[in-house]
Parts: structure tokens; C-alpha cells; sequence
């Protein structure tokens, strides 16, 4: 099974989606952990952490990689080694739900609730998609060759949520 595999998304409501993902990574929770909540970690597959007070309630502010915008907001859950949730302008809450299989594997139950609309929707599936690959190379020990936004494979991503979604 490959480390990413398609999510899944509901709606929530006009112009509300959750979207889910589960991302299987050949590594241990420990070493996950910092990728998804420190900003030398997110910084090699998600955004750069010009503000993370890592604690609930916590000031957040992210520089999403692939052109994204800054966006900010607080910590709304915090589990240490278990759960990172981050609420922000635009993406939204994004959670980060780690759970440990065996002694050298973690799953990532990731969900995204936000607005938005279904072009939007299509958008924010190819993009995190794209960006838990840029996460599974930078644990593979890419991050030192910074992985970059590739906005062929975003496109590629892209039309294959719309097949799939049928649209």
C-alpha cells in the first residue's frame, strides 16, 4: 500500500467539507512527531513556522509551501507525541492524529475541516496530498535536498480528485 493513498471528503453543509486522510509511514512516532509540530520539522514539507507556541491555545502562524498564503490561529488540541490541531484563517483546522503501529510504523489519521467551494474542495485534496509526499521524502532523509512544490504533480493530483469525484 502505497504511503498515501486517496482521501476521503464529506460535506459538512453549503460550503463546508471535512476532508480525511490516512497516511502510513515506515517510521516510528517519535520521529513523526517533530515533522507536524516543530518549525525546523514542518519546514521541510509544509510551511514555514513563523509563530508555533506548542501548547493548546497556542499562537500559530504558517507560510504554506506551494505558494500558499501566511495564514494564522491558535492550537486547539495538543496531546504531546498523539495530537497536534492547528485552526487557522483559510485551511482551516487541520489535525494531525498520530497512532503508532508496531515499534517502527505510525499511521496519520489527518483531517482538514473547512469552507469553501467544490473547485476549492479539489484544491485542498491535491495540495495535502501532495504535501504528506513531501513529507514521507523528507523522512526518507530528503530534507536536506529541501523537496520542492511541483505544481506538474499538483495538477496530476488535482484531476485525479476530480475523476474520482466525478467531476
Amino acid at each position: 500500500m502505497p504511503p498515501v493513498s486517496h482521501a476521503t471528503s464529506e460535506s459538512r453543509g453549503a460550503g463546508r467539507w471535512l476532508l480525511r486522510f490516512e497516511v502510513h509511514l515506515p517510521c516510528a512516532d517519535e520521529a513523526l512527531w517533530p515533522a507536524v509540530t516543530t518549525p525546523e520539522g514542518l519546514r521541510t514539507w509544509l510551511a514555514e513556522a513563523d509563530v508555533l507556541e506548542r501548547r493548546l491555545g497556542g499562537a500559530v502562524t504558517l507560510r504554506l509551501r506551494g505558494g500558499g498564503p501566511s495564514v494564522s490561529g491558535r492550537v486547539t488540541a495538543w496531546d504531546v507525541e498523539r495530537v497536534a490541531e492547528y485552526t487557522v484563517t483559510g485551511p482551516g483546522r487541520i489535525r494531525f492524529h498520530l497512532e503508532r503501529v508496531g515499534t517502527d510504523s505510525t499511521v496519520i489519521r489527518f483531517l482538514n475541516e473547512r469552507t469553501g467551494t467544490e473547485e476549492e474542495r479539489l484544491d485542498a485534496l491535491a495540495a495535502w496530498h501532495h504535501h504528506f509526499e513531501l513529507l514521507e521524502a523528507a523522512l526518507q532523509g530528503h530534507a536536506a535536498d529541501r523537496p520542492q512544490w511541483n505544481d506538474a504533480r499538483w495538477a496530476e493530483l488535482r484531476a485525479s480528485y476530480a475523476a474520482f469525484s466525478g467531476t
